[in-house]
């Protein structure tokens, strides 16, 4: 971005943040495996592309098992960026007045102004650990979406981050906001091309909700078993607002750790974390969710259905600050174990903070499927692994809008997968 442009406050903001960044760079994450992140190299440019529909046959069949779909026949928008760079983003006609859709990199240059007072490093510390440094410094792009006030978009927003090389660090850092009074979808999902070994990616995401807003975001991880993933993700919610996030992790990954927040600033305003992860191979998955009620009348939900498998390790961490005395907030943090090789953590944390009338509950739970329910199945003439499926389908059954029907069969195969290891 030219600074020379800039404001003196716009080029102090930007100092801030490099100097939070360069004092982070050798900062563990307080969670999870440490990654020495010196042995990647950046990812790689690629040129524009005119239409999803020209992108290869194979990345087309592997973004679809995460919700991004070529077709956008049923998408509003469209984000798509390989390795390092934007390839393609598009606004449907119907849309063009209601959404803003490029990458950070060309709304940064668009509104430098905006971006560095409201929105940029506003929500995540660029000094967390050494993973926000690392993307601070060495950012290699990622999507800023903007849903105009009073717009209600109907038809999902997909964006797709790609990675097609081995050995590889994608830093993106990615910016949604939905303004007063407007309502979108998002769909994201992350994915590697096939034959891709062993790399990371760590994914900053700020989101900021307005006054009577909604956003509902769902993320689907399509990972591998020699990755690591570090995503530091926060949101700001607005009076009345309303954020929904869905995740889904269906596949192995070296390493996984993320703990997004969500601040309700707002009075009346309302934050739901649901999560879908399978923990297969040797996965180290480490995920959770803390919700902080600041406003009066606020709400809060998380719930989590965690399925470990082979030899994995998952952990399952939920937390709430109660900041008001009219707050009230649950967590329903659920586990199957299907292996005696691996390894589940549920790990619910409440917190008041001033807030003596603050309503606050969990319920925490793992265990194996109950035998009577598989008896109970057989009996009526399902041979056992149908039977685990089904009651496994049920536990996690969560509903998440607009995911195409290849991905929702993909969560069916995963199930049918891992019940083969069950009991």
């Amino acid at each position: 971005m030219p600074e020379a442009e800039l404001t003196s406050r716009a080029e102090e903001r930007l100092a801030e943040i490099r100097t939070a960044a360069e004092a982070a760079v050798e900062r563990p994450a307080a969670l999870g495996p440490d990654v020495d992140i010196e042995r990647f190299r950046i990812v790689s440019e690629h040129d524009r592309i005119d239409s999803l529909e020209s992108l290869d046959r194979q990345i087309r069949e592997t973004v679809l098992l995460s919700g991004f779909t070529a077709n956008e026949e049923k998408r509003s928008a469209s984000f798509f960026q390989m390795d390092r760079s934007a390839i393609y983003e598009r606004v449907g006609e119907a849309f063009g007045g209601a959404i803003e859709i490029m990458s950070t990199e060309e709304a940064l240059e668009l509104y430098p102004e905006e971006m560095l007072e409201k929105y940029w490093w506003r929500a995540v510390d660029p000094g967390k650990d050494k993973y926000t440094a690392l993307a601070a410094l060495h950012q290699t792009e990622g999507y800023f979406i903007r849903v105009k006030a009073g717009h209600v978009v109907e038809k999902p927003i997909q964006a797709c981050l790609f990675i097609s090389e081995s050995n590889v660090s994608q830093n993106v850092h990615n910016v949604i906001i939905v303004e007063d009074g407007a309502e979108a979808n998002v769909i994201t999902g992350c994915n590697i091309h096939t034959g891709v070994k062993e790399g990371m990616h760590a994914g900053i995401s700020e989101f900021y909700i307005g006054k009577g807003a909604k956003l509902t975001f769902t993320m689907v991880h399509n990972w591998d078993k020699d990755f690591s993933v570090r995503p530091r993700t926060a949101t700001h919610v607005e009076e009345d607002g309303v954020f929904v996030s869905n995740y889904i992790l269906l596949k192995p990954v070296k390493s996984i750790q993320a703990f997004p927040i969500a601040k309700l600033f707002g009075d009346r305003s309302t934050a739901v974390f649901n999560s879908i992860v399978y923990g297969l191979a040797d996965s180290h998955i480490d995920l959770g969710s803390e919700t902080q009620l600041i406003g009066k009348d606020t709400r809060a939900e998380a719930l989590a259905r965690v399925v470990t498998a082979d030899s994995s390790i998952v952990y399952s961490r939920g937390r709430l600050v109660g900041k008001n005395n009219s707050c009230k907030a649950h967590l329903d943090c659920r586990g199957i174990v299907q292996s005696e090789n691996s390894t589940q953590w549920a790990i619910p944390d409440l917190a008041s903070e001033g807030a003596p009338g603050a309503e606050l509950s969990h319920e925490a739970a793992i265990s194996p499927i109950a035998a009577e329910e598989i008896h109970y199945l057989m009996s009526r003439g399902l041979p056992k692994d149908e039977a685990v499926s089904m009651i496994t389908r049920g536990f996690v059954n969560i509903d998440i809008p607009g995911l195409p029907d290849p991905l929702r069969r993909k969560i069916d195969k995963a199930i049918e997968d891992t019940a083969k290891e069950a009991m």
